[in-house]
């Protein structure tokens, strides 16, 4: 099953600056052959189920072996049984939305 999930992992009590964490994911999932997109305050992945939540499941684990304690992930998660559809497909198509209406 084909999944796009927006994915938040806060790593609590270690700081202001969280990039490293953060950047240690995104490598994680680049490894993992996921299409991804870093947003402000989290990060689209879009994939199979398994492989996805295995993403999630390695930046966990990732983290803690990087000395932090507690975790707190927040996941939204997206499938569709109609049609494929893509992060590119959903933007593009509220885009133009967007350039019809400004006509």
């Amino acid at each position: 099953m084909k999944v796009i999930v927006d994915f938040c992992i806060t790593p609590l009590n270690m700081g202001t600056s969280l990039t490293p964490y953060i950047a240690e994911c995104q490598l994680i999932i680049a490894d993992m052959g996921l299409s991804h997109q870093l947003h402000a305050y989290g990060t689209n992945i879009e994939g199979e189920w398994e492989p996805v939540m295995e993403a999630v499941k390695r930046c966990h684990a990732r983290l803690h072996e990087m000395g932090v304690p507690r975790l707190s992930t927040q996941l939204k998660i997206g499938t569709r049984s109609d049609k494929e559809q893509t992060m590119a497909d959903k933007a593009e198509h509220v885009q133009a939305f967007i350039a019809k209406q400004s006509q």
